[in-house]
């Protein structure tokens, strides 16, 4: 009996063998099949009677009468934690085959998240799900002023979750008229404003930036102080209304091929959740720890494991990914409970640890 799972080792073997043929095939396994296919050496009664304990004890389930049994969330949560071992070749290979697909170039966030959420699809053959970097209290990372035209200025925005915004701007309130035809000065004072915001913003939070009071200016931008005031309550506008930074979502098509979202309830409820809900999905996908390093790396909710009805069918498997060691964001994959998990847990260690680096 191991004290890890409080299964012998035959019963364990079974239930491995149950999962794993019920996984491959999604149809209820019977004795017969696993002595077929495993070489235990006893008998398809034996097996039987092991399976039926297994039943009894919560970790397999009968769909109908004289059929065979398929796992339960319980069964899949002892497979995961206790029985499934993590194959180092399989991970090299899905690492290689992502990495291969995702190009070196630099991209912009939106492009990135994109693109990785699109291969985690492909690759895992279930719907991805990438949170875009955010931040437990969003702060000013960088901007900068930059000229568009005579009559107009771009302020370009970077959080410290990475967000990026442009904000279009009339020139008139920089510059009098005496000077904003003049390009080269135009150019000349942005940047020397740029600086300077950014040595009395960078880091600053949103309620901070709002909140802030220009009267103590320099003499040198006191021209500018009206502006600045304006600015500030810009910047607060944009960082609230991107607190809550919104979800890529990818997959969906391939994934509703499979058995167990055949039935058309199932499938609305699913689709209602990602398509008109994904901001339900956020605080399922994406927390911040409680401690910066959190030790379980990569997280696994089982059907009823999910705190939402339509998901308790499927299995959420996510990792954060990190910048700067601090956890910004998560990459996750849904599919049904009948999961490839060791393929898939592998797909998502690796998505994250691309982005950390990405984001680094």
């Amino acid at each position: 009996m191991s004290e890890k799972t409080g299964l012998s080792q035959r019963y364990q073997n079974i239930l491995k063998a149950t999962i794993e043929y019920y996984i491959a095939t999604a149809e209820p396994v019977g004795s017969k099949a696993i002595a077929k296919k495993y070489n235990f050496n006893i008998s398809s009664a034996t097996i039987r009677n092991v399976m039926g304990g297994l039943e009894a004890a919560g970790f397999l389930y009968q769909p109908y009468t004289s059929a065979g049994r398929i796992p339960s969330d319980f069964g899949y949560r002892m497979y995961v934690d206790r029985l499934l071992t993590p194959d180092e070749t399989l991970s090299k290979k899905l690492e290689g085959s992502l990495l291969q697909q995702l190009s070196q170039e630099k991209a912009s966030v939106e492009a990135l998240i994109q693109r990785v959420t699109k291969i985690l699809a492909a690759l895992s053959g279930y719907i991805a799900v990438t949170t875009f970097p955010q931040s437990s209290s969003d702060t000013l990372r960088h901007l900068q002023l930059v000229p568009v035209s005579t009559e107009q200025i771009m302020l370009i925005v970077v959080t410290d979750s990475y967000q990026t915004e442009s904000i279009v701007m009339e020139s008139a309130l920089f510059f009098n008229e005496e000077i904003s035809h003049n390009e080269e000065i135009i150019a000349g004072e942005l940047q020397i404003l740029s600086n300077f915001l950014n040595q009395h913003l960078k880091g600053r939070s949103l309620a901070q930036i709002e909140a802030l009071n220009w009267d103590w200016i320099d003499q040198k931008f006191a021209s500018h102080t009206n502006f600045l005031k304006i600015l500030s309550k810009e910047l607060g506008s944009y960082l609230q209304s991107n607190s809550d930074p919104p979800l890529v979502i990818k997959g969906i098509a391939e994934v509703l091929s499979q058995p167990e979202f055949s039935q058309l309830q199932q499938v609305q409820t699913l689709l209602y959740l990602l398509e008109k809900e994904p901001d339900r999905l956020l605080p399922l996908i994406f927390s911040f720890p409680e401690e910066a390093n959190n030790s379980k790396k990569v997280k696994i909710k089982i059907g009823s494991e999910n705190i939402l009805e339509p998901m308790q069918t499927c299995t959420l498997i996510s990792a954060n990914y990190y910048a700067d060691e601090t956890p910004v964001g998560s990459v996750g994959v849904i599919g049904p409970t009948r999961m490839l998990y060791d393929n898939t847990i592998a797909l998502v260690e690796t998505t994250a640890d691309y982005l950390s680096e990405a984001f680094k």
